[in-house]
């Protein structure tokens, strides 16, 4: 009887890098979720202001979305390849959504960081150097969501 190895098929081998690297996702990490107990309208207006430190490039109080655009910062260094060589230059990149939801008297506030960091990665074609993506910042999010809880706790809002 004829034994098949299915682990040595390229259909296996690609079904198992697809598990495995979790079905291809482009976010590197997820976002913080918040709840607080007071009206959408109340929490709305305070994550605006809580933004108002970066350009906003949507406000859609109905769908509960605010975007910022991009701001570039000087990056954290961090080394990449397995000789951990430096890319061109050392700037990031980052932008902030915040999405809100009512929950009856409580709203939910997602906090949920894009960052890019500019480098290049192997090859001499223009797309070797570019923006790639790298893991949010905790303390910018972090940041933003300490913003949001003194501006509602002034309006006498509390964290559910």
């Amino acid at each position: 009887m004829k034994s098949h190895n299915i682990a040595r098929t390229p259909l296996a081998a690609t079904a198992f890098l697809v598990i495995v690297t979790g079905g291809g996702c482009t976010t590197l990490s997820g976002g913080q979720e918040h709840y607080f107990v007071c009206p959408y309208d109340t929490v709305w207006d305070a994550a605006v202001e809580s933004v108002k430190d970066r350009p906003l490039t949507l406000q859609d109080k109905e769908k509960g979305l605010i975007e910022t655009g991009w701001v570039e910062m000087e990056g954290r260094e961090r080394p990449y390849g397995i000789f951990r060589r430096e890319g061109f230059g050392n700037k990031e990149r980052a932008r902030l959504t915040l999405a809100l939801t009512s929950q009856r008297d409580v709203t939910a506030v997602s906090v949920l960081e894009t960052r890019q960091r500019w480098h290049a990665r192997g090859g001499v074609t223009q797309q070797a150097t570019r923006w790639w993506p790298i893991d949010p910042s905790a303390e910018a999010m972090d940041a933003v969501l300490a913003r949001l809880y003194a501006k509602l706790q002034e309006k006498g809002c509390s964290s559910a």
